[in-house]
């Protein structure tokens, strides 16, 4: 599940390219399937986001939760890839945009009535 926090005015306009720019860098870096996109965003008002000086109104939070298991140079491919397309696609310079990802074990995640460490039908590798 992705989580993406921006200023209400600069984020509403840019939601389904900024989707399908984050989506497309998920299926390029960690061979995501086109299906399984879980995109939350939340635009705020001004006065209730509060960011670091240096930044413009476009500054961007994205938070991607994950099962643990990607290699860290492939965390780190991700990241690099959306900081490029992001700047490419919607003109949002890397200034304005803080990447996290969080990982938990995938005891920790429960989608459709069971476990992560359940599973055994995902159409994609967690552990690349």
């Amino acid at each position: 599940m992705i989580v993406i926090y921006g200023v209400r005015e600069k984020l509403n306009p840019i939601k389904a390219i900024l989707s399908d720019v984050v989506h497309g860098c998920m299926q390029t870096e960690l061979g995501m399937p086109e299906d399984k996109r879980g995109h939350r965003f939340i635009p705020l008002e001004r006065e209730d986001f509060y960011y670091p000086s240096g930044r413009s109104d476009a500054y961007t939070v994205i938070e991607i939760n994950m099962m643990s298991g990607r290699k860290p140079e492939t965390q780190k491919s991700l990241i690099k890839a959306l900081f490029q397309e992001i700047e490419s696609q919607l003109h949002i310079a890397p200034i304005d945009i803080e990447i996290t990802i969080k990982e938990q074990a995938p005891y920790q995640w429960g989608f459709r009535g069971i476990t992560g460490d359940e599973v055994t039908d995902l159409t994609y590798k967690v552990n690349v």
